[in-house]
């Protein structure tokens, strides 16, 4: 699903990161660990197509993003992405259902069994007429991981996604995430400080101040 290669990106002078390479496959549910301003957010901008990196190759779902248009970049993440992100991006406008429910609109696959599915699994049964501001920070990032993962993506890009949940809520969220990756047949990029959250990826990757990602440290302890 994922092969990022050499991957190196700059703002000006200022190196962001350099020569990362990964790879995620089906399956795999991967934890990316690093310092806060190491660019962690920034590469995971860059594999979704938000962001251009300055240099290095690409590939989500088969498709090269250096030859991609804008127009190709957003097909691939209505298609094949689900981006859960800090400033959690919930549309103020649209209640909690609508939404989740959004990814599924604009894919013309409408699907209110599948909402209130996956808002139950994020602890939200029942509340998906609450408009966004009627919500809690951390039930907004609830919204946003049910919007991520309702139409089933091939890649998941998880930004801090428990970070505004109590431990209870952030286990079974990371149990949803587990269950898209495992039984679904999602790939799953986990950027997180936690080392709790961590342990729940198969593979521990850290992303160093030099930009490169180190060897997998076992999953079952902080890296």
């Amino acid at each position: 699903m994922l092969q990022v290669r050499s991957l190196s990106k700059r703002y000006g002078d200022s190196v962001v990161f350099h020569d990362v390479s990964l790879t995620l496959q089906r399956g795999d549910f991967v934890a990316l660990l690093g310092e806060s301003g190491v660019g962690k957010s920034t590469l995971l901008n860059c594999i979704a197509g938000l962001d251009q990196a300055d240099s290095g190759h690409l590939i989500v779902a088969g498709q090269d993003l250096a030859d991609a248009s804008d127009d190709d970049r957003a097909r691939l993440r209505r298609q094949h992405l689900g981006f859960v992100f800090q400033a959690f991006h919930v549309l103020p406008h649209l209640s909690v259902a609508e939404n989740v429910a959004l990814p599924l609109l604009l894919l013309g696959r409408p699907d209110p069994a599948r909402v209130a599915e996956v808002l139950d699994a994020v602890g939200l049964a029942g509340l998906g007429a609450r408009q966004p501001a009627q919500l809690s920070g951390g039930q907004l990032q609830r919204v946003a991981i049910a919007r991520a993962v309702v139409h089933q993506p091939g890649l998941i890009l998880a930004d801090e996604p428990t970070g505004n949940l109590d431990p209870d809520t952030a286990e079974r969220v990371l149990d949803l995430l587990r269950r898209q990756v495992h039984e679904a047949g999602a790939a799953c990029l986990l950027v997180t400080h936690s080392a709790a959250a961590a342990s729940r990826a198969d593979r521990v990757l850290r992303l160093t101040p030099s930009g490169v990602v180190a060897a997998p440290t076992a999953a079952a302890g902080p890296p």
